[in-house]
Formats: C-alpha cells, structure tokens, sequence
C-alpha cells in the first residue's frame, strides 16, 4: 500500500499539535556510535535507560534500536518499553523522526517527512552518512500505519521548531536560515514551506539560539510552548553568563510577539544552570571518518528548557548543578497540573543534545 500523499497537510486539514496536547507514544533511538558517545556509549545507554522508564510511566515508549544492540537495549530496558529494529546513524530522535500531524475532525494522524543532513549536510554537518537517519520517518509511519507527507527538497529538524497548536510556530534565524539547511530559498520561502506542512498562520524568529556549533542553534534550548499564548523562555541575571546576550534577546522578542489568534504572549522565564558542563579528561571518544570528535576542556549547552512534555509529567534535564532545584520549582509554577520530574542526563549533553533531543512524540 502506498502511504506517500501527494498533498499537503494545510491543504487536507491536518496540523501540528502542541506538545502539551495529549500523546500516544514517545519514540526514541538507542545510542551507540563510539565516535560520538564516550566509552562505547555504555554511560550513555544507562541514561537512555533512565529517561525512557521515567517518561514510560506516563506514556507507553518506543524504543528503536540497531541490529547489533538489539539484544542489548531489550535486556536493559523495562519489558513495557517497546523495542524494535531500525537502523540508524545515531540516536537523535527528535531532528531525522517524522513530525506527526493530525486532523481534528476525524482524529486521523499522519507523519511529515523532512529532509534530514545530519545538522548543515557537507557544509557545517556532524558526521556522514546520514542516510539511515533520513530513511526513519518512512519506516515510522510503515509501523504505525500512517499516511506520510513527504517535503521534496527541504531539510528540517523537529528540535528547530515549536508549536501552539494553534497556528503559530517559534523558531531561530541561525538556525533555519543556515547556509547548510535551505540555501536554495529565502525568509519568506521557507516561512511558506512551513505553513503549508504544518498549517500555519504566524511564524516567530528569535535571532539566534545557543548552540551555533552542534545544531546552528535549536529553539529547543531557547523557548517553547507551554500552552496556547504562553511560552517558556531561558533566563539569566547574570551579565557574565555566556548565553545573557541570547537570553535577553529571546526574551525581548517573545514579550512583545503576536500569535496567530492575535494574543500577546505570556512569557515565563526559566533559569540557566550556574555551571558550565565541559568534556572531561577521561572521554574515550573514538576518532572516526566523517565525524567531529569531542575533545577535553570543550563546553557543552546544558539547557533546561530541553524538557519534554508529556502526558501529566515534564521531564527535566539535570546537571547536578545549583539551579537544578530552582529550574523544577519554577517549571511547577508553569506546569501546574503535572509532574515535574526531574533525570539527570549530563551522558546526553556530552553527547551534544538533551532530552529533547532525543524524544518526539506521536500525538493521540
């Protein structure tokens, strides 16, 4: 049966849910390239394991996983977390997954196939090939039995972007107009292409994110959605904190935004860590063809707005630093009616992600 719609989702009445809109699966992929996650991404794995239990409590998982290490993610994971075979380059979930779309009417989900190149292709990318990474979404909807938009010519990664469900869409200049994404097309281009595949009205660009060298910068670090006219935005008082510049700035264009309903935005702030996470000295890190190695003394983005929200719980990056607290309390005050839990995850920022990154999730 042929799924691939020759369509758009805008033009079939499908759209992107929010995040906070209830969900049927979290889907993740399980780490193990050597030149990537250090000591044979074992330390990696543990934490893998650690988030996938904490969010399966609140929604069933779907955990996939290379031929090589299937046996090895099936013992170590709870038997309620589904595993199953898919290859992959590395385990980055959110960024070469499919977006999924629904339509209200009927309650219908459908996939939205992105090109992936692996973070900016042969000009400023991560590693190569990043072939099996792009084939995933395909191989999503053929195990979820979906219909599949796929975009022709156009590279996006689901940590770029952030819904209100509504129409509006939040996103960062550094990142989407990157000379290694879409140098084929220009703002108002690729605003187009983004309606049309996620039925928008409204699209809001914050200048640049934090993280100009693994993701040209991902709002997922930056802001999200918590609700329709409220985002999330990271914050800082300190003037000497490498990332105050990008704070000040997001912040400043979110409070004076306009959504696609014509609401200014409510914006709360969300602490940074105090401390700076860096590659430490006994990083065993293969060197490998076509990747960039990770060397000692290197900074890494710890950020705890790379939360994932899901049903009745957000789950919260920690980094065993002093805001750790403080980012759950104030993340309590945002999201009332849920859990606040709280996974130590530094094994996935050396990796150069969170736990965003390495979730997406499938809408009910």
């Amino acid at each position: 049966m042929k799924r691939i719609v020759n369509s758009t989702p805008k033009r079939d009445g499908f759209r992107m849910p929010g995040e906070f809109e209830p969900q049927k699966r979290i889907w993740m992929i399980w780490p193990e390239r050597p030149d990537n996650w250090r000591n044979g991404a074992k330390p990696a794995q543990e934490t893998f394991k650690n988030i996938a239990t904490t969010i399966s409590k609140y929604t069933p998982v779907t955990m996939c996983v290379s031929h090589e290490q299937f046996a090895n993610c099936r013992h170590m994971l709870p038997e309620d977390i589904r595993v199953v075979e898919m290859s992959n380059n590395d385990s980055w979930m959110r960024d070469c997954g499919p977006t999924f779309v629904k339509k209200d009417k009927t309650g219908e989900v459908r996939c939205v196939d992105w090109d992936f190149n692996a973070w900016g292709g042969l000009y400023d990318g991560l590693y190569f090939p990043w072939d099996k990474d792009d084939a995933i979404p395909e191989k999503v909807c053929e195990i979820e039995e979906q219909f599949c938009y796929k975009v022709k010519d156009f590279v996006l990664e689901g940590g770029s972007i952030s819904v209100d469900g509504e129409g509006t869409l939040l996103t960062t200049e550094m990142c989407l107009l990157s000379k290694g994404r879409n140098p084929h097309l220009d703002k108002k281009q690729i605003e187009q292409r983004l309606k049309e595949y996620l039925n928008l009205e409204k699209i809001i660009w914050i200048k640049d994110g934090i993280d100009p060298n693994e993701t040209n910068g991902h709002v997922d670090d930056v802001a999200c959605f918590a609700r329709p006219g409220e985002v999330v935005c990271i914050w800082t008082d300190d003037e000497k904190n490498p990332y105050y510049k990008a704070c000040q700035d997001a912040y400043n264009t979110l409070i004076n935004a306009i959504d696609a309903k014509g609401r200014k935005l409510k914006v709360h702030k969300l602490c940074m860590p105090k401390e700076d996470v860096k590659i430490g000295k006994n990083f065993k890190i293969d060197s490998v063809d076509g990747s960039k190695p990770r060397e000692e003394g290197e900074p890494c983005v710890a950020s705890y707005m790379n939360f994932l929200i899901t049903n009745d719980a957000v789950i919260v990056p920690q980094f065993g630093d002093d805001n750790d607290r403080l980012a759950i309390k104030q993340l309590k005050e945002i999201f009332p009616d849920k859990d606040i839990v709280g996974v130590f995850s530094k094994e996935v920022i050396y990796g150069g992600g969170n736990i965003h990154c390495i979730t997406q999730q499938q809408p009910k």
